[in-house]
């Protein structure tokens, strides 16, 4: 027995209140999270953290890696440094 459902009747017993349904979802709804938006859709939010990199960069990059430790290993291993 849960005493939000229940209260004194004055005469040393309970009563039940009236269970009110309400909806909780529209007391979460924002404007700012896009709840009055037509269809409500979310808006598009940019992430000022983060800078997409281009697919062509990105694979110049590994390569660049790629042969750069390519040409360490074979300068160490040539001058003795891994022997």
């Amino acid at each position: 027995m849960s005493l939000e459902l229940h209260s004194p009747d004055g005469k040393g017993g309970l009563e039940r209140k009236p269970i009110l349904e309400r909806d909780h979802r529209a007391l979460l709804r924002s404007p700012r999270w896009g709840a009055a938006l037509p269809g409500q859709r979310l808006p598009r939010l940019g992430n000022p953290e983060m800078n997409p990199t281009s697919a062509v960069l990105g694979v110049f990059f590994w390569l660049g890696l790629a042969a750069a430790t390519f040409v360490l290993l074979l300068v160490g291993y040539g001058t003795g440094f891994w022997h």
